[in-house]
């Protein structure tokens, strides 16, 4: 299925797993002497954010999921951040995909990582800013309190256009520092039309709100994380100062020490990052991804 006609264009294809419509987009073809690159984007975004990205590997075969209640993927809130990974595993499980290189994104690399665990399809993970703390917060956080509105749920919800949200989004907080391409594919994909008329966002406002609020649920993520003897590189953004408003989703979710936990693991600090950092900085996501393409085609040379 497919939602342009163009050939320049990605796929988009759906598949029903874990009791949920998700969806997918596709370029190109597997092959057996390159990897196949497997994207999944962060909270209230899409697979079509790493456009930019994906276009400098266009003769590799790239899938960039959409995770539930995001993107065109059936809208389903989150309870547990397990579910997330479970739904990673079962989509690579169900395509029979091997020998990946894995790029995720804040949550969606989170339970990336749980989905390597489960399913041993991936060779090399480029795991940017994952939300994965401490382990003691998560031993020290709350049960999810889903009694009051979390903020996320008054954010504006519906548009006129793409064009619209973009100018709206412009001088709030790091999207002035997206690059400008990016910012408008998060606009342009990141709608779809609203059943009262008008635009509204993909991924809805109480939708987001429900992966913030059980964003400390998954603890068992460190056993999937001591379980991985795969390289994993991971791209980290600024730390927080202790000014900190708990509001500000700029700064970087990951643990400074999350990488030594990985047995074969690799830290990258960006500190003049924010947290989003494959629209901020996509030709440095680019400049790693590269090595790990590199480094993946060396191991499969023979000799």
């Amino acid at each position: 299925m497919t939602e342009s006609t163009s050939t320049s264009e990605p796929e988009l294809c759906f598949v029903k797993l874990n009791g949920v419509e998700l969806a997918y987009w596709e370029r190109g073809v597997p092959s057996p002497d390159r990897p196949t690159l497997f994207f999944v984007h962060a909270t209230g975004f899409h697979g079509r954010v790493f456009d930019r990205v994906i276009e400098a590997f266009s003769g590799y075969h790239s899938i960039a999921f959409e995770q539930r209640g995001h993107g065109r993927s059936e809208h389903s809130p989150i309870r547990h951040w397990r579910t997330m990974g479970e739904d990673q595993a079962a989509f690579l499980q169900a395509k029979g995909l091997k020998d990946l290189i894995g790029i995720g994104h804040s949550m969606g690399a989170h339970a990336m990582i749980d989905a390597a665990r489960a399913t041993g399809a991936f060779r090399r993970l480029l795991l940017l800013d994952p939300t994965v703390p401490s382990p003691e917060a998560f031993a020290e956080a709350p049960a999810p309190d889903f009694s009051e509105q979390h903020p996320a749920a008054k954010r504006k919800r519906a548009f006129g256009s793409a064009e619209d949200m973009r100018d709206r989004l412009l001088p709030k907080g790091a999207y002035r520092l997206f690059e400008p391409r990016v910012l408008m594919d998060y606009c342009r994909y990141g709608l779809l039309p609203a059943a009262a008329g008008g635009l509204e966002l993909a991924c809805l406002p109480e939708m987001e709100a429900s992966v913030y609020q059980t964003a400390r649920t998954n603890a068992g993520v460190y056993d999937s994380v001591h379980s991985l003897s795969i390289p994993v590189t991971i791209m980290r953004a600024m730390e927080p100062g202790p000014d900190r408003e708990p509001t500000d989703f700029s700064i970087s979710p990951t643990w400074p020490n999350l990488a030594a936990e990985f047995a074969n693991g690799r830290d990258i600090h960006l500190a003049d990052c924010t947290h989003f950092i494959p629209m901020q900085m996509p030709d440095r996501v680019i400049e790693v991804l590269a090595e790990e393409v590199a480094a993946w085609e060396r191991s499969e040379t023979p000799g």
